[in-house]
């Protein structure tokens, strides 16, 4: 599966700084430094309802951070997956009537047309679910092998007892566990089960429903944590920097891909941060695809908005926070964004060094990119208000703004 094409990152003067941020699994900030490689893995769409504003606030979280990494001179491999197959997706299909085959594959494409225009520089490898199968076999047989697995009714499971981490990521107790497992997929309530938490690593087939050849587990289809972690190992190995994604991933998402890959490689951690993004609300409540309470970044295009507007209508907020996407929240994202043109457009303006070096220093911080917003405000009301001699400060506040919030003025 390929990615989108990336967006020309300008380079700056200087170096920017290493990136302190908020791990979810100890509860306070971590500074990471990644090497001369730094690695991360998102997690990315089930591709129906793409891509709306939970979306994109999401990935904008995580475009920062290769941003800012590319700053210090690192490279960044960066790893996306796309669940294309998965309840969710199959039962949207059948309600809808379409083939969830051609329902992913354009739910994916218009999500790769949202990004570039949102310039969200692209993952390195961007891997499909259906394309992992090959790879996702062994690892659940060897799971089983090992006495981590177990079958019930033809399914195949993995017993959470056999991590001594399992749940140092979410820090949750078992009946908070129990509560979001019913909420986000699970099946806790299953009569078999060795423990109610325990998440299935391989679905028989069932009639009706795609499946695959699974070697000595027979036909089916895999879970949802195993196939990140087939994906994330293969191409990242274990001990990356970060892992990604949306709050509601921490548990059972990344709760349940952390203990299988510990238990696969007996090594402990699987990332070095779990970093999670925050929810966007509309009319009150978090924008969900079961609410269908969604602003989608298409339909905002479509309507004629800049997406460099939605792109600082995201960057308004720090990315743990909860919010809410409003008519005032995107109306004053575009009134920044012209007050910046116009700024910028002048042949000259008040010095602008320190207006990078505040930007790094905010991002380096947790990603704060209100507060990075808040320095080019002040430069793009000095110009307006008193001008400046500085013929190279407009041209340095452009590439500041582009290389490292991504918003091309």
């Amino acid at each position: 599966m390929h990615a989108w094409p990336a967006s020309e990152v300008p380079a700056l003067p200087g170096k920017g700084r290493d990136l302190q941020i908020h791990d979810t699994a100890t509860g306070g900030p971590v500074t990471l430094d990644p090497g001369p490689v730094a690695r991360i893995y998102v997690c990315g769409i089930t591709p129906y309802d793409a891509t709306h504003i939970g979306h994109a606030a999401t990935y904008n979280a995580f475009d920062l951070v290769q941003r800012v990494w590319l700053d210090t001179k690192r490279q960044v491999h960066y790893v996306q997956n796309v669940t294309d197959v998965d309840d969710p997706l199959l039962e949207r299909a059948q309600r809808d009537g379409h083939d969830w085959t051609e329902l992913a594959e354009r739910e994916t494409a218009l999500f790769r047309e949202d990004m570039t225009a949102l310039r969200m520089l692209p993952p390195r490898h961007y891997i499909g679910a259906v394309e992992a199968i090959p790879g996702i076999v062994p690892l659940v047989e060897r799971l089983r092998d090992a006495g981590a697995a177990y079958e019930l009714d033809g399914d195949v499971y993995f017993s959470v007892e056999s991590d001594a981490h399992f749940g140092q990521v979410s820090g949750l107790d078992a009946e908070a566990m129990r509560l979001l497992s019913a909420e986000r997929g699970g099946d806790p309530d299953r009569p078999g089960k060795k423990n109610p938490l325990d998440p299935m690593l391989w679905m028989a087939a069932r009639p009706g429903e795609p499946s695959w050849d699974g070697g000595s587990l027979g036909r089916g289809r895999p879970g949802w944590h195993i196939e990140c972690v087939a994906i994330a190992l293969d191409h990242l190995g274990m001990g990356f920097d970060i892992q990604g994604g949306g709050s509601d991933l921490a548990f059972p998402h990344h709760e349940m891909g952390a203990s299988h890959a510990q238990v696969l490689t007996g090594e402990f951690p699987m990332a070095k941060a779990y970093v999670h993004a925050g929810m966007v609300a509309l009319h009150g409540e978090k924008m969900s695809k079961s609410k269908g309470n969604l602003v989608f970044v298409s339909a905002l295009r479509r309507s004629g908005v800049d997406p460099a507007a939605i792109r600082l209508a995201l960057l308004s907020h720090h990315y743990r926070a909860d919010w809410e996407w409003t008519d005032a929240v995107l109306a004053e994202a575009e009134a920044r964004l012209g007050r910046w043109r116009a700024a910028v457009s002048r042949p000259d303006g008040p010095p602008a060094d320190a207006v990078l070096e505040q930007v790094r220093e905010a991002l380096s911080r947790d990603l704060d990119a209100p507060a990075a917003l808040t320095a080019v405000d002040a430069w793009a009301e000095a110009q307006a208000s008193r001008g400046g001699e500085d013929e190279s400060a407009p041209g340095l506040i452009s590439r500041t703004v582009d290389a490292l919030l991504g918003v091309a003025l």
